[in-house]
């Protein structure tokens, strides 16, 4: 059933890292108990600019949505258990802070009762997309993408391949892990429907070389599936960053996405392992996603393991059902050891995106020297997956030149963090880019909110001079009635008969 990969791509750049797996994917998955409080981020995870539909003191349902479907929300955002509004403030998220929906839990659990869709209506590209958005369906590898508008856009373009992504290269993360052990039958069977929904003749699962059981795991499944013949595995090299999208897509097929472009454009769609058991489960019941598994690990934690837990609980609920702190604990980090975020409290929410806590000590974080400035080694060059030149974007970023970081590709960096482990001058390059980001992006929303102010204010112009002519034309045919005693009358009689009409609308005019 596995598949080699030789004759296919390699990753360009990447490292070699510790996996410190072990101890989280060692144990079963379990499950996290119901937390007193559910906090629900009114951020980017819940996509576009989303509008709370309960409000303050409102007593709510397990799966009842909590935020307003309207046109450029992706996906809503739904409460994991019943309870009470009690506020809608800002909390600590990780990145910062966000306006958050906060429901105290009254334990009695209570759901709104749920039937599984008419898999019928999910054959048409729009209605597949309100379907899963409206079911809260996004992607659980971190990025988040809405699950129902990616497969209902590469379902209109064709694609060759689906991938389903279980290459977790980032250190310490092992849910994809223990959810290919735990529950294969479920990805394959949510894989299985995605190549239904988007027309796709096959799915490729794609793993790490270092998963012996999950690979043993997801071989079974696949045998004893619906349709064995359309679904394969590749394994791909343990170097980070393999699991990231472009990279897993050139290691398994050895073609590259475009640079402006994305998978489906060159026929090829990738889907988490996770995503797929979602939407199984979705299919399946018809309940929205308002769980997710999370990998709980580090030094700093007593008991690695991996939990299925319910969105909105406080990281602090699951260091709780972890044994709690050992008190060589030093940083907290949301995510990733590669891409996550440190947090300054354990009151943070788990979202769509959590995929990974980690409770690292000092030790684990290693000594990180005081920055110093560049010296042109080239080391961040040599081991960028993406291909860039961070060296470059670092001073275009210090002079904030937009050009030059548009034409270095500033927005094809993925912000992997490969460049900063390696920098000898200890640079913060990721977070430099990230913000670089965000700037160039604030810049080209203000130009656009310029460009249309500016079509408004011409718009008006036009209006205002169109009128001011008709008002100077109707002035002037009344100038010519003036001057003319029949057509002065005409329109007199003209005006006394509206005038009847509208007074007296059944007056005989004869």
């Amino acid at each position: 059933m596995s598949v080699a990969l030789e004759g296919h791509g390699r990753l360009a750049g990447g490292l070699l890292l510790p996996g410190r797996k072990a101890q989280s994917a060692a144990l079963p998955i379990a499950e996290a108990p119901l937390p007193v409080e559910l906090i629900y981020p009114l951020g980017a995870d819940a996509g576009g600019d989303p509008e709370p539909a309960v409000r303050m003191g409102e007593t709510v349902l397990g799966d009842q949505p909590l935020v307003r479907a309207r046109e450029g929300q992706p996906v809503l955002v739904h409460a994991a258990s019943s309870g009470r509004v009690v506020a809608i403030e800002p909390r600590p998220v990780a990145g910062g802070e966000a306006p958050c929906i906060v429901i105290a839990v009254d334990g009695r659990d209570e759901r709104l009762p749920c039937a599984p869709p008419d898999v019928a209506l999910l054959r048409d590209s729009p209605a597949l997309n309100a379907m899963l958005a409206a079911a809260g369906l996004a992607g659980l590898g971190g990025a988040g993408f809405a699950t129902g508008a990616k497969l209902a856009a590469a379902r209109q373009q064709g694609l060759r391949a689906l991938l389903i992504n279980a290459a977790e290269c980032e250190p310490y993360l092992s849910c994809d892990d223990r959810l290919l052990r735990e529950r294969a039958p479920e990805v394959v069977a949510g894989t299985l429907a995605m190549l239904a929904l988007t027309g796709c003749p096959a799915a490729v699962f794609v793993l790490e070389e270092d998963t012996p059981e999950a690979l043993a795991a997801l071989e079974t499944a696949i045998r004893q599936s619906s349709d064995p013949g359309v679904l394969s595995i590749v394994t791909v090299p343990t170097i980070y960053p393999s699991g990231g999208e472009r990279q897993l897509i050139t290691l398994v097929t050895g073609e590259q996405v475009p640079a402006e472009g994305y998978p489906p454009d060159i026929g090829y769609l990738c889907h988490n392992a996770g995503t797929a058991a979602a939407l199984f489960a979705y299919l399946d019941t018809g309940r929205p996603l308002t769980r997710r598994i999370v990998t709980v690990t580090g030094g700093g934690v007593a008991q690695p393991r991996n939990l299925d837990v319910r969105l909105g609980t406080p990281i602090a609920e699951l260091i709780r059902t972890c044994g709690g702190y050992r008190p060589e604990v030093a940083r907290l980090i949301v995510g990733g050891a590669m891409t996550g975020r440190a947090v300054a409290c354990d009151e943070v929410p788990v979202t769509r995106s959590t995929h990974g806590v980690i409770a690292a000590t000092a030790a684990e974080l290693g000594q990180r020297g005081e920055a110093v400035a560049c010296i042109r080694c080239g080391e961040c060059a040599e081991h960028c997956p993406a291909g860039l030149s961070p060296q470059l974007l670092h001073r275009a970023t210090q002079r904030q030149d937009d050009v030059a970081l548009d034409g270095l590709g500033l927005f094809a960096c993925i912000e992997c963090g490969c460049c900063d482990l390696v920098c000898p001058s200890h640079i913060p390059l990721t977070e430099q880019f990230r913000v670089a980001k965000r700037r160039v992006w604030l810049r080209a929303v203000d130009r656009e909110r310029a460009r249309l102010a500016e079509a408004r204010h011409l718009a008006r112009e036009r209006r205002l001079t169109r009128r001011l002519a008709e008002r100077e034309a109707a002035l002037e045919r009344r100038r010519r009635a003036a001057r003319d005693p029949a057509a002065s009358s005409a329109a007199i009689a003209d005006i006394l008969r509206r005038a009847r009409r509208e007074t007296d609308p059944g007056r005989d005019e004869s």
